[in-house]
């Protein structure tokens, strides 16, 4: 099944208030290069964080913004593509319906599923709302993030489509894994057995079960 695509780039820019991000994003159209690190012509602040090979690309349902807007009438204009920072918006692909490890085709290229976005405190500022990572990662209304495991032209008009499916771990149970359940030695060996998943997750789920203690997020969630 192909699915219909619009793409997003971005510049970092400053805030006032908060640290500089690149989560403003504008729509492009016709053809783009797309590389191992990402879309040619996008940019993201803090790296360690945001970016790098297993985190080229973000990947947002368009569908989730009519629930934001419901939840959340007074800033109901602020939900719209691309508004929490995404390369991709679709509809018809969910947390729920991808997996990790999941390799679409796009144009040239092949990219794979590698995690579910990790939400930080950059989206709070964003939208002005002081706990919407915490309600992203709750939700699970959090996209996901992908690798490029083969470059080369992609386009605004070219459809995303599914090629393989490597694991039987979808998106949303593994957020629900890193962040919904006490301590579960059997689901992290689960998530860690998924193919494709990136290596800042594995490291995480790999030092939970040599330490037996989940880390703590609050600095990711609230900037603290």
């Amino acid at each position: 099944m192909q699915h219909p695509v619009e793409v997003f780039t971005g510049k970092v820019r400053e805030y006032a208030g908060s640290r500089a991000s690149a989560i403003a994003k504008l729509q492009v159209d016709g053809e783009l290069t797309l590389t191992e690190r990402g879309l040619a012509g996008d940019e993201q602040a803090e790296k360690v964080i945001h970016g790098g090979p297993d985190r080229a690309l973000c990947h947002y349902p368009r569908e989730h913004y009519s629930q934001w807007a419901r939840e959340f009438p007074e800033q109901a204009a602020l939900f719209v593509a691309p508004a929490f920072g995404e390369n991709l918006s679709t509809e018809g692909l969910t947390e729920k319906n991808v997996f990790i490890g999941d390799i679409f085709r796009w144009g040239e290229a092949l990219i794979q599923v590698t995690q579910p976005r990790s939400p930080c405190f950059k989206v709070n500022f964003h939208f002005g709302i002081s706990d919407l990572s915490l309600l992203m990662q709750n939700s699970g209304r959090t996209g996901w993030l992908y690798r490029v495991i083969a470059a080369g032209k992609v386009a605004s008009d070219a459809p995303l489509e599914l090629v393989s499916r490597v694991s039987d771990v979808s998106v949303y149970d593994a957020a629900a894994i890193a962040w919904h359940t006490p301590f579960d030695d059997e689901q992290y060996h689960r998530l860690l057995s998924a193919a494709g998943l990136s290596v800042s997750w594995t490291r995480t789920m790999q030092k939970r079960r040599l330490s037996g203690k989940i880390e703590d997020n609050s600095r990711r969630l609230w900037g603290k």
